[in-house]
């Protein structure tokens, strides 16, 4: 095969691997197209509930990430501008999310050699996210997500809640000083750096904390349609903020956030040719990996979600790829990485937002809201200064618990013991090991019980009957022509399955008068290399028996992956093709046992033997039934 021949063999596979389907770069056009006023005022009105929601969020993730509160606005800010021009759903609001930005914290707590270079290595982080998420969708990679369990991602979000509840628990008791980083990554840790450094409890900070606690739970009662995130985090800053700048003994020595000014706004493009730089992208691949899958998987589920909601056809593959897109506008800009955030989104719908427009109007509100925040600390007023990191630390831990979604929980625990299994399991290993591992630990024991599941082909053993149909075998052993054995194969063959295939096969040709086996493929599907190595070992073993192998009903599909591979030729070994003679028996739409049959003649022929009538019938109408 010729350079030319291979190229265009691979080209095809990857066509075929991407699919039908391609990803636009245009989607938002028909939204344009009938954009009318009415829209732009109910687009307007949800965007603006959204900022009060995104902007005091987008500092609280940051915190969490450990980064300044400046790579949260960002990211919040660019990212809901950019992925409307390319997402599906018209009403997903994207900017960085609780998981995400802890995967990031726990990531450059393990790796306290990068550490200290975090802020650097964000965007380097965010580029890298938004080249896989763009890739992943350009080849239809998103469509694997559907193999991985809800109770993975249940399991993990409830332990990542854990974890930054504990986390942040810190701040609120004033123990920041007293906590060693390096060990407060996993849950053991967090909590025996809290219990050590327990008696240091600052009370001012855990007032401030509880305050603030309880100002948002009576907010949330007393006018639930107000945004209570955002009022009570102004409302806590005003009033604990000017008690620490007033110079009251008891207040003075608390923490506060520090303002960014406007060189601080201004576009960071990456150091992408740095001395270290193949380092650098060595390092981060795994968590750019784990923070890119865990991304599309909420996006994901975020966008069926809402069109749960709405009644709009999901697309995750086109969702998918504007989380690359905003990951790469975010890091561009300086932000930290960012997801679709089902409560902004959520909160968006229910505001009454009608087109995909109101994304790019609440981006634009958070950034307007960030150049305020700078131009006003040019001009002396500092208003993040105001913001108690203990007060921040109580919001952050009162949105965790709703992490806890006590339904879905009960669900996954109730429903089968596998989806209990996921979920209990993942949720230990999100507390035990760093979350961009816990992550995949997670996805590896669902996808491992799915392929235990899947894993099973059906093999039957048929025979014809006094009418020439075909029949599963009356009575074991008792064959028409005792040295034909027909196989009927129902089920995946990939890599899971190929062993017990083998094994059951050869367990069948264990008759002493068995001469010849007929594989009805008819209804296999996804072979694999390690099913078609697995066939070619059991044609050599029953060779070395003198036995022969026959091949029925294959559909182009299995006939396809029989050529590739090259074991068609191992298959027709000692045929006279030009005779017409073959092993390898097509199915036939029309009639599926006329393949059968033709293997019948051909194992007859193999056996000098014609022993059998053999006659097939077929009722249409009954096989339509």
């Amino acid at each position: 095969m010729n350079l030319k021949n291979l190229l265009t063999k691979m080209t095809g596979k990857a066509r075929r691997l991407a699919g039908t389907e391609q990803v636009s770069l245009i989607p938002w056009v028909d939204s344009a197209r009938n954009y009318s006023v009415n829209k732009l005022e109910r687009d307007a009105k949800a965007a603006a509930n959204v900022t009060m929601l995104a902007l005091p969020q987008a500092i609280a993730y940051a915190t969490i990430a450990g980064l300044p509160i400046i790579y949260g606005i960002l990211s919040a800010g660019v990212a809901a501008v950019v992925a409307p021009f390319f997402a599906n759903s018209r009403h997903t609001i994207m900017g960085p999310s609780n998981a995400t930005a802890f995967m990031l914290f726990s990531y450059f707590s393990v790796t306290p050699a990068l550490a200290p270079r975090a802020e650097e290595l964000a965007a380097l982080l965010g580029v890298m996210i938004g080249l896989f998420a763009v890739v992943g969708a350009l080849l239809r990679l998103v469509d694997l997500l559907q193999y991985v369990s809800r109770s993975v991602l249940v399991g993990y979000i409830a332990g990542a809640a854990v974890l930054i509840i504990a986390a942040q628990t810190g701040p609120m008791l004033g123990l920041g000083p007293y906590l060693d980083s390096q060990t407060s990554v996993s849950f053991i840790g967090l909590v025996s750096g809290l219990a050590k450094a327990l008696p240091h409890t600052d009370w001012v900070p855990l007032v401030i904390g509880l305050s603030t606690i309880l100002l948002y739970g009576v907010l949330r009662k007393w006018r639930p349609a107000w945004p209570a995130f955002a009022l009570t985090l102004l409302l806590s800053s005003a009033i604990f903020g000017s008690l620490i700048h007033s110079g009251v003994p008891a207040f003075r020595h608390v923490a506060t956030f520090s303002t960014f000014g406007m060189d601080e706004l201004i576009p960071k493009l990456p150091n992408l040719w740095h001395v270290g730089f193949f380092d650098d992208v060595s390092s981060l691949l795994g968590v750019a990996f784990a923070i890119t899958f865990l991304a599309c998987l909420e996006n994901s589920l975020m966008s069926k979600t809402l069109a749960s909601r709405t009644g709009d056809r999901p697309d995750a593959n086109q969702d998918m790829f504007s989380v690359g897109m905003a990951n790469l506008a975010s890091a561009i800009a300086g932000g930290m990485p960012a997801s679709g955030s089902l409560n902004r989104s959520m909160l968006n719908y229910d505001s009454g937002a009608v087109t995909r427009f109101s994304s790019l109007f609440a981006g634009l509100y958070t950034l307007g809201f960030a150049v305020l925040i700078a131009l006003a600390a040019g001009w002396g007023l500092k208003l993040i200064d105001y913001v108690p990191k203990a007060a921040l630390a109580g919001m952050v831990i009162v949105v965790s618990l709703s992490l806890f979604n006590l339904r879905h929980i009960k669900i996954c625990l109730r429903s089968t013991g596998d989806d209990a299994t996921v979920l209990t399991l993942t949720f230990i290993a999100t507390i035990l090991a760093p979350l961009h591992v816990a992550i995949f630990i997670g996805v590896a024991i669902s996808i491992s019980l799915f392929l235990r599941k899947a894993s099973c082909p059906f093999l039957t053993e048929y025979e014809f009957n006094e009418v020439g149909e075909l029949r599963e075998m009356g009575k074991a052993g008792e064959r028409p022509i005792p040295a034909i054995s027909i196989v009927h194969v129902e089920g995946d063959l990939f890599f899971g399955a190929a062993e017990l295939f083998r094994t059951q096969i050869q367990r069948t040709i264990s008759d002493p008068q068995l001469k010849v086996i007929i594989l009805r493929l008819k209804n296999a599907r996804h072979l694999d290399a390690t099913s078609v190595m697995a066939l070619e070992d059991l044609i050599h073993f029953m060779r070395e028996k003198q036995l022969h192998l026959l091949v029925s009903g294959a559909t182009e599909e299995v006939y396809r992956v029989l050529k590739d591979s090259g074991i068609l030729a191992t298959i027709q070994d000692g045929c006279n093709l030009e005779l017409g003679e073959s092993n390898v028996f097509l199915n036939s739409p029309s009639n599926p046992n006329i393949s059968t049959r033709d293997a019948l003649k051909r194992a007859q022929q193999l056996l000098g033997t014609d022993k059998a009538d053999i006659r097939i019938f077929f009722d249409p109408n009954r096989h339509r039934k």
